[in-house]
């Protein structure tokens, strides 16, 4: 059996989820930072976290008895790249449709 898995647009779904990753996206910096910065608790920065983690937006290193959370660019390349297909295809729909109106003038 498959198991579902949360991809990055699915975890940015989330307002606070997102808020977190433009965070992360401007600095690294660790649970304990962010929970200061957000009005979520720090098990709900943990668990938004997590779901970014699972999603691969995000790594994490440990410094000390802390982990350090930055954006992972192999996931944000993924976003991207799904952006690109999706602009893609959305273009070159417009492109048949346009070309098409313009056969039958």
């Amino acid at each position: 059996m498959e198991t579902y898995r949360t991809d990055g647009w699915d975890a940015l779904g989330d307002r606070t989820r997102r808020t977190i990753f433009r965070r992360i996206a401007r600095r690294p910096c660790a649970v304990g930072e962010l929970a200061r910065e957000f009005p979520v608790s720090r098990p709900a920065v943990s668990h938004h976290l997590k779901v970014l983690k699972d999603a691969g937006l995000v790594t994490d290193v440990r410094d000390g008895s802390r982990r350090v959370y930055h954006v992972n660019p192999d996931g944000l390349q993924a976003l991207r790249a799904d952006l690109d297909q999706f602009w893609a295809g959305a273009l070159a729909g417009f492109k048949a449709t346009v070309e098409q109106q313009t056969k039958e003038i």
